[in-house]
């Protein structure tokens, strides 16, 4: 993490990179265990965990268990496909997004030192 005060936006944009790449790979666990009997699918509070860590130097998530009390299949699994993959499509436009402008605003940086 840089600490200038000229990086704080970059330092905003890698933390939120951050908790999103979390999230896609708690999505992604999601899928993965979609025929695990008993599987109760996690989600990580993006939001939360972005406004939580703004003022740290590193990441502080974990995934929590979504509805750990609800499922809708006999095996006890609560993972529905068709949501994990908006959800995952979702996520990875947001990281996109994320990464994109980060590369943006370094790329404003180099022009002006150039």
């Amino acid at each position: 993490m840089i600490t200038s005060g000229a990086f704080s936006y970059i330092n905003v944009l890698d933390k939120a990179a951050d908790a999103s790449w979390l999230r896609e790979a708690t999505i992604t666990n999601n899928l993965a265990n979609v025929d695990t009997p008993g599987f109760k699918r996690k989600d990580v509070d993006f939001e939360g965990v972005l406004k939580k860590d703004l003022h740290m130097n590193h990441l502080n998530a974990t995934a929590y268990t979504d509805s750990s009390n609800f499922s809708y299949r006999l095996d006890g699994n609560n993972v529905d496909v068709d949501t994990e993959q908006v959800e995952l499509a979702s996520e990875q436009l947001r990281y996109t997004a994320l990464t994109d402008s980060i590369t943006h605003e370094i790329s404003r940086f180099k022009s002006v030192l150039g």
